[in-house]
């Protein structure tokens, strides 16, 4: 769970992890135990008052992420009927 004081202080904190690690806002909220709603009302609507640059580069990540979506879901549901089917056989 995250205790910071400041929104400001999260929203950098949070924006600051997702650029590094290239992160999903899923992956985000799952790593500092809050929700995806709260990390991307601070990655979007708080940091651009915050640190404009940072933003800009979440900006792309966040991006990135919609475009690959479709794959990384497709992978999910490939993964979860082989082993569906694994365990029949």
């Amino acid at each position: 769970m995250m205790y910071i004081t400041s929104e400001k202080e999260r929203c950098v904190i949070l924006a600051s992890y997702l650029v590094e690690n290239n992160a999903t806002v899923r992956a985000v909220a799952q790593k500092f135990g809050i929700s995806k709603s709260t990390v991307h009302k601070d990655v979007t609507d708080v940091l651009k008052k915050v640190n404009l640059p940072l933003y800009n580069e979440v900006q792309e990540v966040l991006e990135r992420n919609k475009r690959e979506r479709h794959i990384r879901g497709g992978e999910a549901t490939k993964k979860k009927y082989r082993s569906q089917w694994e365990c029949n056989n």
